[in-house]
């Protein structure tokens, strides 16, 4: 089947390539939709940006959500289960494509889609960096096209059909959700239970940045969910150095601390993983802004320049040891070599030595016979 048609949308024309099975599903507010794609550019290759099945992972948005291109929810409540159909649509449509891509290849890489720890949306931070982080992406952003997309509807479930996670909630719903993951995150925490504190903070922080988003930055607003963030972050930060994430720590801390460098507990919490990892001047920096920002913080302070100087001095032990132990071995392999070369010094001496006393021997052999001769 090959049948091409207007959805009555301006900008876009449709391509049914497989007809699917049954009538079209019903599409409602909160209908997750599982389906796959596939992205090309208008050229006369067809070159393809992303293909959901190289990667082995279909995509599932959950309808009225404010999806980040809300024109797929428009191509896929056109189509029955099984169809596939192939889509033109013109720059009106594609523009956000680029920021969707990205957050899409985090997931397929493995990593966080949201970027919550940058504290910004994938537009300002694009601004910021100017950059998405991939050349094909940052050239579709600068200068957009019209696109192709191929989408093959999997499965369409109701809202009272599954159960809803936090990325599927409306805004109202995560604002709600987050005391209840803090909570949930504090008690597990105390529990010894890492691991899994550490999702309920993350799943927390998720909803705080999706919906911090849509607002102003710097405006009341704003700021509210900002501190709300920053508090779940060291909380998150105090799971990882339980789980010996010491540079994940540095990481998230600093960036706090570049827009809030007051906050004495992202100081406390980065000075503990600079003692973790060695780093004693950054450590002791750090311990130092806490006593300024808390002098209360005095007894702590002392008990972590005490781990700090245990902890230098064991290293330097250590690395006394090691570059002992190289030494040790150089002088060892040198000796080696010295020995091997005088062997083979020896053997060749003797070499020599048998030589000559070939030669004397036939010059001897050789007088007899010419006195015989005589």
């Amino acid at each position: 089947m090959d049948t091409t048609m207007c959805l009555g949308v301006e900008g876009v024309k449709k391509t049914i390539l497989y007809g699917g099975t049954g009538e079209i599903p019903t599409f409602i507010t909160g209908s997750k939709v599982k389906f796959h794609f596939r992205t090309m550019l208008c050229n006369d290759d067809r070159t393809v940006i992303d293909d959901s099945k190289k990667v082995d992972m279909a995509m599932e948005i959950v309808i009225g959500n404010m999806f980040k291109l809300d024109i797929w929810e428009t191509l896929l409540a056109s189509m029955r289960i099984a169809e596939v159909s192939e889509f033109w649509c013109d720059i009106t449509h594609t523009g956000m494509y680029p920021i969707l891509s990205k957050s899409m290849r985090h997931i397929a890489e493995g990593k966080d889609p949201t970027d919550w720890h940058i504290h910004t949306c994938g537009m300002a931070n694009m601004f910021a960096y100017h950059t998405l982080g991939y050349p094909d992406l940052d050239e579709l952003m600068k200068e957009p096209q019209p696109l192709i997309f191929v989408l093959e509807l999997l499965k369409v479930s109701q809202p009272s059909e599954y159960n809803r996670e936090t990325w599927a909630l409306s805004d109202g719903e995560r604002v709600k959700a987050v005391p209840v993951l803090h909570a949930q995150g504090n008690k597990l925490y105390k529990q010894e239970r890492y691991d899994e504190a550490i999702q309920k903070y993350k799943e927390a922080i998720i909803c705080v940045k999706n919906v911090q988003t849509k607002e102003k930055a710097w405006d009341v607003p704003w700021m509210k969910l900002e501190k709300m963030g920053n508090t779940l972050t060291l909380n998150y930060c105090q799971c990882l150095l339980r789980t010996e994430e010491y540079y994940e720590v540095i990481e998230h801390t600093t960036d706090i601390l570049n827009k809030h460098p007051g906050t004495m507990k992202a100081y406390y919490l980065r000075a503990r993983a600079h003692i973790e990892v060695w780093n004693e001047a950054e450590a002791r920096e750090d311990l130092d802004r806490v006593l300024d920002l808390e002098p209360g913080m005095k007894k702590m302070v002392t008990r972590d320049l005490g781990v700090l100087k245990m902890r230098m001095e064991g290293k330097n032990e250590e690395d006394r040891q090691k570059y002992r132990g190289m030494f040790e071995k150089k002088r060892q392999q040198e000796m080696a070599r010295n020995a091997e070369a005088d062997e083979e010094e020896q053997q060749q001496e003797t070499e020599r030595s048998t030589g000559a006393d070939e030669v004397e021997q036939q010059t001897g052999e050789s007088e007899v016979s010419d006195t015989h001769q005589t």
